[in-house]
């Protein structure tokens, strides 16, 4: 069901006192230079192999290849900005805080940038990308609480030769690093900063739900659109391929950048 940009405004507006929950994909941080993991650009990291690379299976079986594969990504992370879609969410969060509402956004990605562009109440519940943990889950740096800062491990040695001799290792008990980020063949409890109960909570407790550049393809996102259908609440999708996973979802056929900072200028009049 296709719905205009106005439609999406009443709704918000009607949820004074409710809980507003933003779900956001890999597609509001496209226009930000970050290509998206299942979109139909043509840069999409799983365009060719969904699972391949994105399991702990495949740490397991080559942790260099792993390694090498997420520097790659991360890499581009260093030079990216928040971009209009960011900000306008953290513009949304002050508005609905400042009425006496509640609002929550879960992010699917691992980039930092709704951190960056201001939002506060905010979950990453696929990990960061700033961060890395031990493989040993029974040390303290690993799973279920434990991680450390990217920027505090050593990788000029594995750079210098990508090998898996050359894995960074964990500065307590010596085991292989790994990203800090929920692999396929994982689960969301996994680790503490998931902050999975809090998700839970938040679908059931959602007054309004929004969608944001999302394909709708992993586990939260339907959980999340589950929850909402069956309590019969509101539901949007802001995403310019009008993807539409169930009919009672409305589309905003836009891209998040112009659709996201248009609602909150709205709302604000």
């Amino acid at each position: 069901m296709k719905a205009a940009l106005d439609d999406l405004v009443d709704d918000v507006a009607a949820q004074a006192a409710g809980l507003l929950l933003v779900v956001t994909g890999a597609g509001v941080s496209l226009a930000s230079g970050i290509p998206t993991f299942r979109g139909s650009d043509p840069d999409a990291v799983w365009a060719t192999d969904v699972t391949e690379l994105g399991t702990n299976q495949y740490f397991q079986d080559d942790p260099a290849g792993s390694w090498a594969w997420y520097l790659a990504r991360f890499g581009r992370l260093a030079d990216v900005a928040p971009n209009a879609a960011h900000h306008a969410l953290a513009a949304l969060e002050r508005w609905q805080r400042g009425r006496g509402g509640e609002f929550l956004l879960v992010t699917q990605n691992v980039d930092r940038l709704h951190a960056a562009a201001g939002t506060e109440a905010l979950v990453e519940v696929h990990g960061r990308a700033d961060r890395v943990r031990c493989s040993r889950q029974t040390c303290a740096l690993g799973a279920p609480r434990g991680s450390i800062a990217r920027a505090d491990v050593p990788i000029a040695a594995f750079l210098a030769a990508p090998t898996d001799a050359n894995v960074p290792r964990c500065p307590q008990c010596g085991a292989r690093l790994r990203q800090h980020v929920l692999w396929f063949d994982e689960m969301y409890s996994g680790h503490a900063d998931y902050d999975w109960p809090r998700v839970e909570r938040a679908a059931r407790d959602a007054a309004l739900v929004i969608f944001v550049g999302t394909s709708f393809s992993v586990g939260v996102t339907d959980f999340v659109l589950t929850q909402a259908v069956r309590r019969g609440r509101p539901v949007y999708s802001v995403d310019p391929g009008a993807v539409e996973p169930d009919p009672s979802v409305r589309v905003v056929a836009a891209p998040a950048e112009q659709a996201l900072p248009a609602l909150v200028s709205a709302l604000a009049r």
